[in-house]
C-alpha cells in the first residue's frame, strides 16, 4: 500500500526536496513564539535520539562538543587568520 501523501508544510526538512523548498519555508512560523518552538522541538529530538537511551555512548555528547568547537573557530577566524607566520619579501 502507497503511503498518504503529506502536505509539504508538513514534512521534516530531510524530507522536502529542493523544489519545494521555497514552499516549505513559507509555511514555517517566524515569530518569536514560532522560532523558541522550533528550537524546543529540535532540543527535545536531539536530546531523546543521543542523551535519554538505554545503552548511551559518547557520541551524542562528542557531536556537542564537535560542534561547539567548530562554531568557537568560526567566530574566532579573523583573529586567527591575522596570527599567522607570513613571509616577507
Amino acid at each position: 500500500m502507497a503511503d498518504r501523501p503529506v502536505p509539504v508544510a508538513d514534512k521534516r526538512l530531510m524530507d522536502v526536496k529542493l523544489g519545494e523548498l521555497g514552499t516549505w519555508l513559507g509555511g514555517r512560523d517566524f515569530t518569536p513564539n514560532g522560532i523558541i518552538s522550533a528550537i524546543r522541538r529540535g532540543h527535545d529530538r536531539y536530546y531523546n535520539k543521543y542523551i535519554n537511551v538505554r545503552k548511551g555512548g559518547i557520541g551524542g555528547i562528542a557531536m556537542l562538543l564537535a560542534g561547539y568547537v567548530v562554531i568557537s573557530y568560526v567566530w574566532e577566524y579573523d583573529h586567527i587568520k591575522h596570527d599567522r607566520w607570513r613571509k616577507y619579501h
